[in-house]
């Protein structure tokens, strides 16, 4: 049997509704790593599906490093306004633009094979497919750009 707290501690890890956790780990008998396996080929899955539907929305962010020499602007789009809005998806993309800001990506498709700085077993793809799964809406990083005032 399931418990709320396996649930509750498994969203925790992922930020995907209780729901979608519940039948991970029931699917996974209760074993929260092989249910961390099913959401994230789920995510894929998921992400695949909407991969077509149109980005009509979207946002811009900023990071700028604590010593004001490194930063970083970067445009990610999603299918709606509610969205857009939402203080989790602005989130993500502000960690977006930390990430590049941090890691010199050359361009998107680099970005994308990137292990995430905040979690290295995971790649920024994931973390897109992740954000995909959670809003249930298409998500893309559209473009972005670094700079360095340190380098001559």
């Amino acid at each position: 049997m399931i418990t709320s707290e396996q649930i509750k501690e498994l969203r925790e890890k992922t930020n995907i509704s209780v729901m979608a956790c519940k039948k991970a780990l029931e699917e996974a008998d209760g074993d929260t790593r092989k249910a961390l396996e099913i959401l994230k080929r789920e995510g894929v899955r998921v992400a695949d599906k909407k991969s077509e539907r149109a980005l009509k929305a979207g946002i811009i962010d900023s990071y700028i490093h604590s010593n004001k020499q490194v930063g970083a602007l970067i445009e990610v789009r999603c299918e709606t306004d509610f969205v857009a809005k939402n203080e989790s998806f602005q989130s993500f993309v502000h960690d977006l633009a930390m990430h590049v800001a941090a890691s010199e990506p050359k361009n998107a498709d680099d970005l994308l094979k990137q292990a995430y700085i905040k979690n290295l077993d995971k790649t920024i793809d994931d973390l897109v497919k992740e954000n995909i799964q959670k809003f249930g809406e298409n998500i893309e990083i559209i473009r972005f750009i670094r700079y360095d005032a340190s380098n001559d």
